[in-house]
């Protein structure tokens, strides 16, 4: 739940940059977020979490 809040917040403040700033319009940003929140509710959603969850437990196993 705190990585899915995380990325979410994260996304969040990127579309928000990339409006303000010019290089992406409303339009197109509003069709990005409802194409996100319909193909989280396909059949798709699980093997998209558990490949992120994968990716995240990876960058979480790198020690510098």
């Amino acid at each position: 739940m705190a990585i899915s809040l995380s990325v979410v917040l994260l996304l969040a403040i990127i579309l928000v940059v990339m409006i303000r700033g010019g290089s992406i319009k409303a339009g197109p940003a509003i069709v990005a977020a409802l194409f996100g929140f319909f193909l989280a509710s396909t059949g798709m959603a699980p093997s998209i979490n558990t490949f992120l969850n994968s990716l995240a437990d990876s960058i979480n196993a790198i020690r510098f």
